[in-house]
């Protein structure tokens, strides 16, 4: 198992991060727009949002209603505010996110979102 699998089978295991799932309209805008642009959509996202040191409202950027399927995979892969990922991911929150741990964070998302798309 990789360490991908690995990550979201635990976070499978949270009763919080195991209630976001992609509704019909997110599985529709995934197949319609494609996985590039959902990945593009996602470092666009996680760059502007997250990698920042101190991102802007830092635990509340990220919205939980049914709004764009990133934003229901950050929920679900515990990568929605900086908090959260030093909690589940190890990774500190004092300082600006590196390029590699942007690249795993996509990843991971991207992940999660194929899981849910081909339920």
């Amino acid at each position: 198992m990789n360490k991908k699998d690995l990550i979201i089978l635990k976070l499978s295991k949270s009763k919080f991060r195991s209630s976001f799932h992609l509704n019909k309209k997110m599985i529709d805008y995934v197949s319609i727009k494609g996985l590039d642009k959902i990945k593009n959509d996602a470092y666009n996202l996680i760059n502007s949002r997250i990698k920042p040191k101190n991102p802007k409202n830092d635990g509340k950027q990220t919205p939980m209603k049914q709004v764009h399927p990133v934003f229901i995979a950050q929920h679900a892969c515990a990568c929605c505010c900086r908090g959260c990922i030093e909690k589940w991911h190890h990774i500190p929150k004092d300082r600006e996110l590196t390029n590699t741990e942007v690249d795993y964070i996509v990843d991971l998302l991207l992940e999660w979102i194929k899981k849910e798309y081909n339920k």
